[in-house]
């Protein structure tokens, strides 16, 4: 299973990391974190020399109840750090955090390599057809509302079958516009209670029956910490706990914070197999 990243084809058969960087003040693990350019660049060096294969940009907090930023404050945040990273690192494929059409369009043209929607399309109606036409790989989430009203949308007839359908619909709609490489994330923390988000993970390999490759992105949520009695701050554990489960179940992209152990979690795994 391959994906086409700028003229490159990536193998998804060995399972990759998605390494994020986050550029925004509000994030719930690392906000603010990153506050200048030589930050930035030394977290995404230390990220790609760690194995990972894409960067996943982010200038807009989906965490439960953000605040909501403007496109133009988005854009502003983040096609500077596009183009930053890109002049430093320039065979990093860049991953682009966002809803918005636009922004992903201007993103693509200044370099970034693929798009990730966490509304698969349904928060801007010229999502689908943009990345048609800038014929990029499209990661699609599972999400009921927005940021700010998710948490009061977690009523399911059931869980597993809803987000099921929902993707079938969601990847038919996204190939009419044109869009060959599709990558679904089941959305945990989404519009999902916590236990939800239990039940999802327990039934995940059911979503190899899409076919298409499955990206996870569980690191350092809520849904650890709160087990544990803990913070995000103290999740790393906990995260590749769920990320060794989540690779067992046929996951293709881990989304994470942290790269290295994301790695070691891989390598574990595939070494079972």
């Amino acid at each position: 299973m391959t994906i086409n990243c700028k003229g490159k084809l990536i193998d998804l058969s060995l399972p990759k990391v998605m390494g994020i960087l986050n550029i925004t003040p509000d994030s719930f693990y690392d906000g603010g974190a990153h506050k200048n350019e030589k930050d930035i660049l030394i977290h995404v060096e230390q990220m790609l020399n760690e194995g990972a294969t894409f960067i996943d940009i982010g200038a807009y907090s989906s965490r439960p109840n953000a605040d909501h930023v403007n496109e133009t404050d988005e854009l502003k945040r983040i096609l500077p750090i596009v183009s930053l990273i890109l002049k430093e690192f320039p065979s990093a494929l860049l991953s682009i955090d966002t809803f918005r059409s636009n922004i992903a369009k201007q993103c693509v043209e200044a370099g970034a390599a693929m798009i990730n929607d966490i509304s698969a399309g349904q928060l801007d109606t010229n999502m689908l057809p943009t990345i048609g036409i800038l014929k990029v790989p499209y990661i699609m989430m599972h999400m009921r509302g927005t940021p700010q009203t998710m948490q009061q949308q977690t009523l399911y007839n059931n869980l597993v079958n809803d987000i099921l359908f929902y993707f079938s619909q969601r990847i038919e709609e996204a190939k009419k516009s044109g869009i060959i490489d599709i990558i679904i994330d089941p959305g945990f923390g989404f519009a999902k209670t916590l236990d939800q988000n239990y039940i999802l993970l327990n039934k995940l390999e059911l979503f190899k029956i899409i076919e298409k490759p499955l990206l996870v992105g569980i690191s350092r949520k809520s849904m650890i910490y709160n087990i544990l009695k803990t913070s995000a701050k103290d999740a790393l554990n906990g995260t590749s706990i769920l990320n060794t489960i989540a690779l067992q179940k046929n996951t293709s992209i881990l989304r994470v914070h942290d790269v290295k152990e994301a790695i070691e979690c891989i390598k574990l795994v595939q070494a079972l197999k």
